[in-house]
């Protein structure tokens, strides 16, 4: 779950981020761009937490490979290739209220990408985050320690296109700031999300559970920022 802060320091953060909030708007407006990893919502025409122990084998072949580096709260650059792209992963989601999904990663697609999540789960780096920002018949984005959508791991890493698209339920993506800004924010989609095609690196999909991902609590960052969302407990990555 996101680290607990004191009630006078979040009142005082609130302000500053309003005010963050209107300056970023008008420059967004001014120039497009995006100034943090945020997905757009559909166009209605085109249609922290210290890392702890990951709950996986420590001699798993998945995270052995990774047992040179310490886990940490943020790294100073990407993981090395370390996946072995002609194996199979598999991500297991258990929610704090109990909930259980699993997600099938594609390293033979996007090997950078799958190998940096592999990594961060493998480091516990998932374990207590928020789904911080879910919204109706679109997504669910988590992977923000700080639960505020400006959070990432402390390193950003390129895009990886494939023939992959955004044409159906539990397709599972890297949030991003623009090209080449990716970190450790994901989302998983609600329905066909195709106006997302070719902006975002699709790295697996939802292959059980997609009824507890669609049960994820709403939340809308941008209208509740104080509302607390659902928790990742812990994520286990299994190689086949």
């Amino acid at each position: 779950m996101a680290n607990k802060k004191k009630v006078n320091k979040v009142e005082a953060q609130k302000s500053e981020k309003t005010i963050q909030y209107i300056a970023i708007a008008v420059i967004l407006i001014v120039i497009g761009i995006i100034a943090w990893p945020y997905i757009p919502k559909p166009q209605p025409t085109p249609s922290q937490v210290q890392p702890n122990a990951a709950n996986v084998d420590e001699g798993s072949p998945a995270c052995g490979a990774f047992d040179s580096i310490a886990a940490a709260d943020q790294y100073n650059e990407a993981p090395p290739l370390l996946i072995d792209e002609s194996k199979q992963y598999l991500a297991a989601f258990k929610m704090a209220n109990g909930g259980e999904f699993v997600i099938q990663l594609y390293p033979d697609k996007a090997p950078i990408t799958v190998n940096s999540f592999v990594f961060l789960a493998c480091k516990g780096f998932y374990n207590g985050v928020t789904f911080h920002r879910v919204l109706e018949g679109f997504m669910a984005q988590g992977g923000d320690p700080d639960g505020t959508g400006g959070g990432g791991p402390g390193y950003e890493f390129v895009n990886e296109n494939s023939d992959l698209t955004f044409d159906k339920d539990g397709v599972v993506a890297m949030a991003n700031a623009g090209p080449d800004t990716n970190g450790s924010q994901f989302f998983i989609t609600y329905g066909p999300q195709e106006f997302l095609n070719g902006g975002y690196t699709i790295f697996g999909q939802v292959i059980e559970g997609m009824d507890v991902v669609n049960a994820i609590t709403r939340r809308d960052p941008d209208q509740s920022p104080s509302f607390e969302g659902d928790a990742i407990e812990s994520v286990t990555i299994t190689q086949q």
